[in-house]
């Protein structure tokens, strides 16, 4: 098992979690943990250019965070999803539900 890495930084208001590593069934309560920690604080961007795995758990923590985010009015976004993350978020059949940007200027 690869360990997953998770650094925060500040962009403007907007935090950013940048994932490095697996989001599988060993690794998605630490995820699920950050990602709420992070939205207590703002608009959240969730970077997971080096995602190496994104399994069914890690899928399910990103869109209950999209419906806590929704309900409370804030937004998020995946920044630069892995070739691999990508196709997980396609394999849901939701992918226009993730709102996916290349770079943080398409926020501003």
């Amino acid at each position: 098992m690869t360990q997953l890495d998770i650094s925060e930084r500040l962009d403007g208001e907007r935090v950013v979690l940048v994932i490095a590593g697996p989001v599988n069934s060993y690794t998605f309560g630490e995820f699920q943990q950050r990602l709420e920690r992070a939205m207590a604080k703002g608009q959240v961007v969730i970077e997971m250019e080096k995602v190496s795995t994104l399994s069914s758990a890690g899928i399910g923590v990103i869109m209950a965070a999209l419906d806590d985010a929704e309900a409370a009015g804030k937004k998020l976004f995946i920044l630069r999803p892995s070739e691999i993350a990508r196709l997980a978020l396609e394999s849901t059949g939701f992918m226009e539900r993730f709102p996916i940007i290349q770079n943080l200027k398409e926020l501003a």
